[in-house]
């Protein structure tokens, strides 16, 4: 998901799609360790994704501690 797309959620909608990721990284690591998963890349992807959600939540903390 792009930065531009994550700024426009709300924080709740922010949250729920951060531990959605969180959950599927964790079904893909386990499914991948069993059998080797079709696309390995989509690891990869799921933590960069993970990382910008983290980003964004911590900068909306910032700015309302200002």
């Amino acid at each position: 998901m792009k930065q531009l797309l994550i700024k426009d959620l709300s924080t709740k909608e922010l949250e729920e799609k951060l531990a959605d990721e969180i959950s599927m990284l964790t079904r893909m690591k386990l499914n991948h360790s069993v059998s080797p998963i079709e696309n390995p890349m989509k690891i990869k992807t799921s933590r960069k994704a993970i990382a910008r959600f983290k980003t964004e939540l911590k900068m909306r903390s910032i700015k309302e501690k200002k």
